[in-house]
């Protein structure tokens, strides 16, 4: 059962599709990230039953790029983010250049543009109206998929490389080790760096465990069976949270997993995925 799960994890066709994560106040949220970041609104879903709403923004359309799945729960305008999630990555030209544009908008400027510790790579972080961390990062060249990346903080390096390797069927990109900063680095995706969306994991030397707050939620990946996934996942080891099946009142097959440091991923069917958003 193990090969075979393995097999199908080689085999499957899988992408990043979008990370989900709950915001204070959503109008306030999708205009900062339109003026600020330059995003633009793809879809909007209002869940009057459920007593909450969703706002998918990005750079490109959903059937190609990855996208920010923000979630108003009615009358919540706070949240904790804890410890454990980091930040997400947005890709520019020219750091600078973008950082004046943010504050030109009004944005929240934490760290100012200048080099990464220890490195040369031009970085900055700006907060969102919620407190989400967004670290723009300058790159040369084309930039497909400016939605870099999402960074979360990890206890045990060797263990989650293993997980996403394995269970989600990533590739070890590559790692990046700070002693004199205490810190290691690992990035994992489905694709390149330079035109994909990517996971960083952060593991700080001697840390094991993160307080996760009530903010981050999950990311979301395509797969073209969850049923398969859902067994393979199980077989490596992985601990399966949300059978494989339709979600009430969408139809959306989805499963769900824990990686090991209790991160929610949640695999969507692709064809249901790509149905759902011709509906939208």
């Amino acid at each position: 059962m193990a090969a075979a799960g393995a097999d199908w994890v080689k085999q499957d066709e899988r992408r990043m599709l979008h990370a989900v994560y709950r915001v204070g106040d959503m109008d306030k949220t999708i205009k900062y990230y339109q003026d600020c970041f330059g995003m633009k609104l793809l879809r909007y879903r209002d869940i009057p039953e459920g007593k909450y709403s969703n706002a998918f923004l990005g750079y490109g359309p959903e059937e190609t790029h990855f996208a920010m799945e923000l979630t108003y729960n009615y009358g919540v305008d706070s949240y904790d983010l804890g410890e454990g999630f980091g930040h997400f990555g947005i890709a520019a030209p020219d750091v600078y250049k973008l950082e004046s544009a943010v504050k030109t908008a009004g944005g929240n400027v934490s760290r100012a543009a200048g080099p990464v510790k220890g490195g040369k790579t031009v970085i900055a972080f700006v907060d969102d109206p919620t407190g989400y961390k967004f670290e723009l990062i300058q790159r040369e060249g084309e930039i497909p998929e400016p939605l870099a990346q999402v960074m979360l903080r990890v206890g045990d390096l060797d263990r989650s490389i293993k997980f996403y390797t394995e269970v989600m069927g990533m590739k070890l990109l590559r790692t990046r080790d700070n002693p004199e900063y205490k810190y290691t680095l690992a990035f994992l995706g489905y694709g390149p760096e330079e035109s994909s969306t990517v996971f960083e994991l952060t593991y700080n030397y001697g840390r094991e465990t993160y307080e996760k707050g009530n903010a981050y939620a999950q990311v979301a990946i395509s797969t073209q069976d969850v049923y398969k996934t859902a067994e393979a996942a199980k077989a490596a080891g992985g601990n399966v949270v949300r059978e494989p099946g339709p979600v009430p009142g969408i139809g959306t097959k989805i499963t769900a997993v824990l990686d090991p440091d209790g991160y929610k991923i949640v695999f969507v069917d692709n064809e249901d995925f790509l149905k759902e958003l011709e509906q939208k």
